[in-house]
């Protein structure tokens, strides 16, 4: 069963390709992520690797872990479920964001 990684502190010039290459080395990748801004496009300095077995999993974590990557050194660990994440209000006072005059009643 494939085991999910958390990898965080990467540069922000790693690439899924580079992460998947270098994680190859523990065993089989069955999937590289860089997850990036949406606005901007750019790196938020971690991922996801997903290894095929626990036992690559746990030699990932045991090569790359404090190990430098890119020019930085890396954290790697077990991925946890994400959170669940109260919804956003963006309401203030009462009033909402749109329309209206450019007159602050704040």
């Amino acid at each position: 069963m494939a085991k999910k990684l958390y990898v965080g502190s990467l540069s922000y010039d790693t690439t899924e390709e580079g992460l998947k290459e270098a994680f190859s080395q523990a065993g089989t990748v069955e999937s590289a992520a860089v997850i990036s801004d949406r606005m901007s496009g750019r790196s938020k300095g971690f991922g996801f690797v997903e290894m095929s077995t626990e036992e690559e999993a746990q030699k990932a974590i045991e090569m790359f872990n404090g190990q430098e990557l890119d020019g930085r050194k890396i954290v790697v660990n077990e991925a946890r479920p994400m959170e669940e994440r109260p919804k956003r209000n963006f309401e203030r006072r009462g009033r909402d964001f749109g329309g209206g005059s450019r007159r602050s009643n704040w």
